[in-house]
């Protein structure tokens, strides 16, 4: 995939709700190759946390594949935190990784996750 192309997908994703704070795809080695962020609010984590956690994210991507041929491939991930909501996709090798607001409901959050299966299918 062409860099626009993945910043057409984090844009198209962060239009889909007010309650996103952040798209972001990570690469196979942890690195930032197209991110959209909400322009009204302050990261939790710094600039040395979040390269941690996209490292992170990436290892543990690299790790599930070890279970694809026996479980099938990960569709996508969701994570609730005391602070923040995170759901993450693949795109062959990439991660798209979505923090959301803590206090969206579960039903919108259903409805992200099921706004999101589309775009992400059309780009693995």
């Amino acid at each position: 995939m062409a860099k626009k192309d993945y910043q057409a997908v984090c844009d198209s994703i962060a239009a889909i709700s007010p309650y996103i704070r952040f798209v972001g795809i990570i690469g196979k080695g942890g690195d930032l190759v197209a991110y959209r962020r909400r322009a009204d609010l302050k990261p939790f984590l710094n600039a040395k946390d979040t390269q941690y956690q996209f490292s992170h994210i990436a290892i543990k991507t690299d790790m599930e594949a070890f279970f694809d041929k026996n479980l099938g491939e990960v569709e996508f991930v969701w994570e609730e935190r005391k602070k923040v909501q995170t759901i993450s996709f693949a795109i062959k090798n990439h991660r798209v990784w979505i923090s959301i607001d803590k206090k969206v409901i579960r039903t919108e959050m259903l409805r992200i996750i099921d706004s999101c299966l589309p775009i992400v299918k059309k780009f693995s």
